[in-house]
């Protein structure tokens, strides 16, 4: 009878203990990073009154007899389920979605504790502190390195106040940019200018009157309105400065009818041989009106114009006027009594044809030029050999080929210029056009000039400001020039670099200014570049000599520089120096990561938030202040960075709510009553029954 009076005091006693656990709960619901409790109910040892038996022979077996002596408490689950995340104004509040826990210090580091909640804050001393003022413990950034590097032991995360950042000087320039390779573009310029500067790519060598001797190919050249000539080897024009001149001694008087002819070398090297017949008795001015109108009517095919003068000579012209006709003069063979001696030549148009190999400017022959500076020396030459003593011939500033004839003992000049063409050679339109703006006269000793239309080169710049060791800003200009094209492997571009006066970035003059250039594969990925890097000094106190490293993208890929036919335009520049700043915000990202934000426009990481995994998260043993410690059943803490190996990852601005479920625990709290009550009733009842066995003695 005693049993059920022990049996329902043990109930009472369990279910107080489940109350006591239940309230705890509710008293917690608003805790940050709380988590409710579980009592676990287990019965205590049973009394056995009869022991089972096995089945024997027909009888079966029997059940053991046993009555229990009452309930206890056995142990306690502490129920790790995600609370609510809720969001906050307050950037130093993080929460954790997922497994994990903050670590923290309440010693420097010597012993650790952890928690859920992530309701942090910066002290006096720029700790990042619980509302303990435990130290919450993490990585801090390397200053050697400008790294956070969380294979480190942690540390206590501090951020001192008023923290600044040191200048970093500019240690690489990235560039991504596509430099158009089609026929027509939009970003061009002169092929050449005399004036000096920074800004203007410079030939290599001038001379003496500042004229560009090398560089520059014809072949990849543009005119006026970005089209490409798209010169082709043995393309190119016919050019003379004076026009081709031949004088017959006089005709003579016949008096017996008389066949005459006259044959012409063409510029093709066939002949065009003219007949003619001069009759008995005619007088020589006769003869040679008849002569010269027989070779007026081959003009169109031999470029040749007679004249007749009043001595009976014949003068012949050829002002390499026509593109269909022969440029110069030539008498291959001749007839008696027509004048002209064969062999007689006057030869003043040339032929200027591209070759994209090499260049040939000998005076006197048909040229070959590859440069804009070929052709100019070839020009000036041959003009110089024709007599026209003090002519100029110049590229002036607007990339256009610039004639002038100033000196007293120069010669009239009657410049023409015609397309060339011959077999399997097509006439280049566009070169021609701009070529044809020279024809013009000019007299001796005049200041008359002509200029043929502009020569431009597809070009493109870019520019950024680096930084040196003292934070100044020095901007760094990048221009590229199309310089030439080669069917098989693809195209050149030249490159310079520069930087204002008085920094510097090469040894040879000019110092502000360093050459190169830039090539690409014919499916428009990058070949190669250089320089790869260049030496940069500012001249101004800060550090010499800074290596500036070149990122143009990788050789064979099209991660850089691009040459598409599509119009020339940067998509990506960067560099990685900047200027000195003071620290104004800070913020956390999903790694735990503090990210600082520096007034020079900088943000980069100062610390990193540890987080520690548990094997057993429920054998951790809770100190209050919603804090927690390891214990043998927990298992040792497993350190890392959120979101990886098993950690949940970090929300910042948030915090974790209690996992306590209101409804859940009210309606626990009428079981546990209820429970509490009928174990009240077992014990009345028993004391009911003893009164009835007391009442006996009666």
């Amino acid at each position: 009878m005693l049993k059920s009076l022990f049996s329902g005091v043990s109930g009472l006693q369990s279910h107080q203990v489940a109350m006591d656990v239940e309230a705890n709960n509710i008293a917690n619901v608003n805790t940050i990073g709380f988590k409710y409790s579980r009592a676990n109910f287990s019965d205590l040892l049973a009394q056995t009154k009869a022991i089972a038996t096995a089945p024997q022979g027909a009888l079966g077996g029997k059940n053991a007899v046993q009555v229990g002596l009452g309930s206890t408490v056995s142990s306690m689950t502490r129920i790790f389920s995600q609370g609510s995340v809720q969001n906050s104004d307050k950037n130093t509040d993080v929460a954790i979605q997922g497994d994990g826990f903050f670590i923290i210090s309440p010693d420097g580091g010597n012993t650790y504790k952890y928690t859920r909640a992530g309701d942090f804050k910066f002290d006096a001393g720029g700790n990042f502190v619980d509302n303990n003022g435990f130290i919450t413990q993490g990585w801090l950034r390397d200053p050697e390195t400008g790294k956070v590097d969380s294979t480190a032991p942690i540390t206590n995360i501090n951020i001192p106040p008023g923290l600044t950042t040191p200048a970093q000087a500019s240690q690489e320039v990235v560039l991504k940019a596509n430099l158009n390779s089609g026929p027509l573009v939009e970003s061009y310029s002169p092929a050449y200018t005399v004036a000096s500067g920074a800004t203007n790519i410079q030939p290599a060598a001038v001379d003496s009157n500042g004229n560009p001797i090398s560089a520059g190919d014809v072949g990849v050249m543009f005119n006026e309105v970005g089209e490409a000539f798209s010169l082709q080897t043995g393309q190119g024009i016919w050019m003379s400065f004076l026009s081709s001149e031949v004088v017959s001694t006089a005709v003579p008087a016949t008096t017996a009818d008389s066949n005459e002819s006259i044959e012409f070398t063409l510029d093709d090297g066939s002949t065009e041989s003219i007949t003619f017949t001069f009759l008995d008795g005619n007088s020589g001015a006769q003869n040679a009106a008849i002569e010269a109108s027989a070779i007026n009517a081959k003009s169109a095919i031999t470029g040749i114009v007679a004249t007749v003068n009043s001595d009976d000579t014949i003068t012949l012209v050829n002002t390499n006027g026509s593109t269909s006709a022969s440029h110069n003069i030539e008498i291959a063979s001749v007839s008696a009594n027509s004048g002209f001696t064969a062999g007689d030549e006057d030869i003043t148009a040339w032929k200027y044809t591209y070759n994209s190999a090499s260049a040939t400017v000998a005076i006197n022959d048909n040229k070959q030029f590859k440069s804009i500076a070929d052709l100019r020396k070839a020009m000036e030459d041959q003009a110089i050999a024709d007599g026209a003593v003090g002519i100029e011939i110049s590229i002036n500033d607007q990339g256009k080929i610039e004639i002038k004839n100033s000196d007293v003992n120069s010669i009239d000049m009657n410049l023409k210029i015609t397309a060339f063409s011959g077999a399997g050679i097509t006439e280049n339109v566009r070169f021609t056009r701009n070529m044809e703006a020279l024809n013009s006269v000019l007299p001796a000793g005049t200041a008359g000039m002509a200029f043929s239309q502009s020569f431009n080169a597809a070009t493109h710049s870019s520019s950024i400001d680096i930084y040196d060791s003292l934070g100044s800003k020095h901007t760094l200009r990048m221009e590229f020039r199309k310089t030439a094209l080669d069917i098989s492997t693809g195209s050149t571009w030249s490159m310079v670099i520069s930087v204002p006066e008085p920094a510097t970035i090469d040894t040879t003059a000019p110092t502000y200014e360093k050459q190169g250039s830039i090539r690409f594969n014919n499916d428009g990925s990058l070949a190669t570049y250089n320089p790869p890097n260049i030496s940069f000094s500012g001249n101004n106190g800060s550090a010499p000599d800074q290596q500036v490293n070149l990122s143009f993208g990788t050789a064979n890929a099209f991660d850089g520089m691009t040459s598409f036919d599509n119009r020339s335009s940067t998509s990506g520049i960067s560099q990685d120096g900047f200027t000195g700043g003071d620290l104004v915000g800070i913020r956390i990202d999903q790694s735990g990561t503090l990210v600082g934000s520096f007034s020079n426009g900088r943000s980069f990481g100062l610390a990193q938030i540890a987080m520690a995994k548990f094997t057993n998260n429920e054998g951790l043993s809770t100190e209050g202040g919603s804090v927690y410690i390891q214990t043998a059943n927990s298992g040792d803490p497993i350190i890392g960075t959120a979101a990886t190996a098993g950690r949940g990852f970090i929300q910042s601005s948030a915090l974790e709510a209690s996992n306590v479920d209101l409804s859940r625990a009210l309606t626990q709290l009428i079981i546990i009553q209820r429970g509490f009550q009928a174990n009240g009733k077992t014990i009345t009842t028993s004391d009911q029954l003893l009164e009835t066995l007391i009442g006996l003695k009666r």
